[in-house]
């Protein structure tokens, strides 16, 4: 069986026209027949999509040619089944949602620390450095760096929020790390513009760094935005850090509650799965618009016909 590759980036750099450029660029992914999630703003690219060996490489080649994202790195990982089943090419105010668009990273951002670097910093456990988890709760619940700081935020978006609880680390030297490194771009700069000195970044975020330090000391899995949901990094010492919702038993599976008013994102074991038919309570087992659980906890939409095209303003034609 031919393996997927995913392809996991971002790149800021202007973008003058996102609409025509997002046309352009959507069109690209269907020649290659590439199914993944991009967006397009005005500050840049952020893109996580899936296809076979060649056209990934075809793809990374088409978009370094480019002058504005030649500076793109690719993070590259290998699965056995595709990472998404649809294609979609969207245009949003910024590439990674926040509170921080007056923020330009190409200007003013935490200086890289590579992998291995970072992976010295987590041995030495030294009190002069924070390690700062700047991802949301569902995400830094199934995993996070050993002795991390994480903060209560549902969203990206309310990081600002926290400046007060992280003024306690102004003298520190702060280290701050996401899945792919793009919220870290912001983040740290928006540490810097507040106040603090020593602002730091893990450089390519844990994907990069499971992929060239092993992942050593990450504790859990890894919550990425595809089919996976959850990734597995760590090669040297993995643990599981989560419990089930339900039967509170260690667990590292990620689900969505049955019930799509509830919709809540837990980790849930099969055996928790089973009390409640893939629900997180009995209430939710009782709402009469239940989801069939079958197994996965993942109720993505059906395909229903799924044209790769719709968005496109240009009709498809034979050559296309």
């Amino acid at each position: 069986m031919e393996k997927h590759y995913v392809l996991l980036y971002y790149c800021y750099s202007k973008i003058e026209d996102p609409e025509t450029f997002r046309e352009e660029h959507h069109k690209l992914c269907l020649d290659l027949n590439l199914r993944g999630r991009i967006i397009v703003a005005s500050e840049g690219l952020n893109g996580t999509v899936s296809g076979t060996q060649e056209a990934c490489e075809k793809y990374m080649s088409a978009v370094t040619s480019d002058p504005r994202f030649a500076h793109t790195e690719f993070k590259v990982d290998i699965n056995d089944q595709p990472a998404f089943e649809k294609m979609h090419v969207r245009v949003k105010p910024e590439i990674v949602h926040s509170s921080l668009k007056e923020i330009d990273p190409t200007k003013k951002t935490g200086g890289y620390v590579e992998p291995a670097e970072f992976r010295k910093i987590l041995k030495e456990e030294s009190e002069d450095t924070i390690i700062l988890d700047v991802r949301s709760n569902y995400e830094h619940m199934i995993g996070k760096f050993k002795n991390a700081i994480t903060l209560d935020i549902d969203n990206f978006r309310d990081f600002p929020e926290k400046i007060e609880e992280l003024k306690k680390f102004k003298d520190k030297k702060i280290v701050t790390y996401c899945t792919g490194g793009i919220k870290c771009e912001k983040a740290s700069a928006y540490l810097l513009e507040q106040g603090f000195e020593n602002v730091h970044q893990l450089h390519g975020g844990i994907i990069k760094y499971g992929l060239e330090a092993e992942g050593e000391d990450f504790e859990g899995k890894c919550y990425v935005f595809d089919n996976r949901i959850v990734k597995d990094v760590n090669q040297v010492n993995p643990t599981i850090v989560s419990r089930c919702y339900v039967t509170n038993e260690p667990c590292d599976r990620m689900v969505n509650c049955a019930n799509p008013h509830c919709n809540k994102h837990i980790p849930m074991s099969e055996k928790g799965a089973e009390i409640y038919k893939g629900c997180c309570s009995e209430e939710c087992m009782n709402n009469p618009d239940r989801r069939e659980y079958d197994g996965t906890g993942f109720y993505q939409k059906k395909m229903n016909g799924y044209n790769p095209y719709k968005g496109l303003k240009r009709k498809a034609t034979k050559q296309d």
